[in-house]
C-alpha cells in the first residue's frame, strides 16, 4: 500500500494564516465569541513560546560558545555577524531614504487623526546605550525581557568558562542538559504552530478591519514591496553567493520561520523554529546559529528602517510636512539607536515610532492612525527580520570555513 504524504508544516502554517485571515474579516459582528476564543488560544500559544526563549537564548549562546572552542572563533562568528547586520541595516536605510521620496509616498492622502497617550521611548546617546549593556541584575534581565542583556550576560559567562577549562565541565553539563529541556518543551509547542498562527492573525484583521487597510492601501503596498524586493536581492543574494544555492531554494528551506514571525510578529519567539530552519534544511552548524540568530533578533534592524522611514515619509506627506534628506539621515540614525535591544516582540515599534514623529515634527496625532496599522506592518517587518537573521547565518558560517 501506497503510503499518506505528510503534509508540510510550512503547509500547514500558511493554511493556519490563510483561514486566520478569513476569520477575522467575515466574524466581526456575526460570531464575536469565535474571535474571543482564538485569541484566547493565540495568547496561550504565544506564552507558551515566550516561557523558554530567554533560558534557551542563554543557553544556546553559552553552549555554543563553548562548542566553538575558544574565544578567538567565538570572536570571528560574532564579528562577522555584527559585520553582516551593519551592511544590510545600511543598505536597507539606503532604500528607506530614495523610495518614499521617488514616489511621493503619501502624497494627496488624507486620513482623520486620532488622539494617542503613547509614550515615546526615551531617545539616549551612545554613551547610555553601552552602559546599560552590562546587566547590573542579570535575574532582572531575563524578568523584563531584555534581550541585549541576556545576550551580553550569556557571552560574558561563555568565555569565562572556556577560560577556566575543565573546572567549568559541571555548569556546562548543567547548560546543555538544560538547553535540551528547553528544545524539548519548544519542540511540542512547535507542533502547534499552524493552529496558533490562524488563532494569532484572526483578531489583528478583526480589529483593524478591512475598511483601515484599504484606506491605507498605497502605504502598505509599497512597504511590502520594498520589503520582499529588499529580501529577495540581499538575502537571496547571499545564499545564492555564500551558500551556492538559489534564491528560491534558501526562501523555501526557511519559509516556517518566515511563516511563523509573520504570523505572531514576533522574531523572539521564532527563534527556536528558525533554529530548527538553519540546522535541519541549511545544515548550519549549532556554533553558528546559537550565536547569530539570537543575536540577529536583537540587533538586526533591516526591515525596521524601511518601515520607519516609508510611515515618517508617508505621514509626513500626507500632513503637508517638509522632511529633508538630512533630517532623515538623522531619524534613521536615532531609529538604530532606539531598536537595540527592542525586545522582539508585537507592537514593540509603536513606542519607537512616537520618539522618531517626534523628532520629524509629525503632530501627536497620528500615533492613533499608526497604531492602527502597526501590526500589519510589523507582520511583514518581523518576517523580513528573520529572512535577514538566517540569510546571516549562511553568510557567517561560509564566511568562517573559508
Amino acid at each position: 500500500m501506497k503510503q499518506k504524504k505528510k503534509i508540510s508544516i510550512t503547509t500547514l502554517i500558511f493554511i493556519g494564516l490563510v483561514l486566520g485571515v478569513i476569520l477575522g474579516l467575515v466574524a466581526p459582528g456575526r460570531a464575536d465569541f469565535l474571535l474571543d476564543i482564538t485569541d484566547l488560544f493565540g495568547t496561550v500559544y504565544m506564552n507558551a513560546l515566550r516561557m523558554m526563549i530567554y533560558p534557551m537564548v542563554y543557553c544556546s549562546i553559552v553552549a555554543g560558545i563553548c562548542s566553538a572552542g575558544s574565544i578567538s572563533a567565538t570572536g570571528k562568528i560574532s564579528g562577522r555577524a555584527i559585520g553582516y547586520f551593519v551592511f544590510t541595516t545600511a543598505a536597507a536605510s539606503l532604500i528607506g531614504l530614495v523610495i518614499p521620496r521617488f514616489i511621493s509616498l503619501g502624497k494627496g492622502v488624507s486620513f482623520e487623526m486620532v488622539n494617542s497617550d503613547i509614550a515615546a521611548t526615551e531617545f539616549t546617546s551612545i554613551l547610555d546605550t553601552v552602559k546599560n549593556l552590562i546587566p547590573s541584575n542579570p535575574v532582572a534581565s531575563f524578568a523584563e525581557g531584555n534581550m541585549l542583556q541576556v545576550l551580553i550576560f550569556a557571552m560574558i559567562t561563555g568565555f569565562a568558562a572556556i577560560a577556566i577549562g575543565e573546572k567549568a565541565k559541571p555548569f556546562l553539563d548543567f547548560i546543555n542538559s538544560f538547553n535540551e529541556i528547553c528544545l524539548k518543551v519548544i519542540t511540542v509547542v512547535m507542533h502547534f504552530t499552524p493552529f496558533g498562527v490562524f488563532c494569532t492573525i484572526a483578531p489583528v484583521i478583526a480589529a483593524n478591519g478591512i475598511g483601515t487597510i484599504l484606506s491605507l492601501a498605497q502605504a502598505l503596498i509599497a512597504l511590502y514591496i520594498a520589503f520582499y524586493v529588499f529580501a529577495f536581492i540581499v538575502y537571496g543574494g547571499t545564499a545564492k553567493i555564500y551558500g551556492k544555492m538559489s534564491p528560491f531554494k534558501f526562501f523555501g528551506a526557511i519559509m516556517p520561520a518566515a511563516l511563523n514571525a509573520f504570523g505572531t510578529c514576533s522574531s523572539s519567539a521564532t527563534i527556536p523554529l528558525s533554529k530548527q530552519c538553519a540546522e535541519e534544511n541549511l545544515d548550519i552548524d549549532p556554533s553558528v546559529s546559537s550565536i547569530v540568530l539570537p543575536m540577529g533578533a536583537t540587533i538586526n534592524m533591516d526591515a525596521v528602517s524601511i518601515l520607519m522611514s516609508f510611515m515618517i515619509t508617508f505621514f509626513a506627506n500626507a500632513c503637508g510636512i517638509e522632511i529633508s534628506i538630512g533630517l532623515m539621515v538623522v531619524i534613521l540614525l536615532s531609529n538604530c539607536l532606539l531598536s537595540i535591544g527592542t525586545p522582539g516582540v508585537p507592537g514593540g515599534a509603536i513606542a519607537s515610532f512616537a520618539a522618531l514623529a517626534a523628532i520629524a515634527g509629525l503632530p501627536a496625532g497620528v500615533m492613533g492612525v499608526y497604531i492602527s496599522i502597526n501590526t500589519l506592518c510589523d507582520m511583514g517587518a518581523t518576517c523580513v527580520n528573520v529572512l535577514g537573521d538566517l540569510a546571516a547565518t549562511v553568510y557567517v558560517q561560509k564566511s568562517v570555513e573559508k
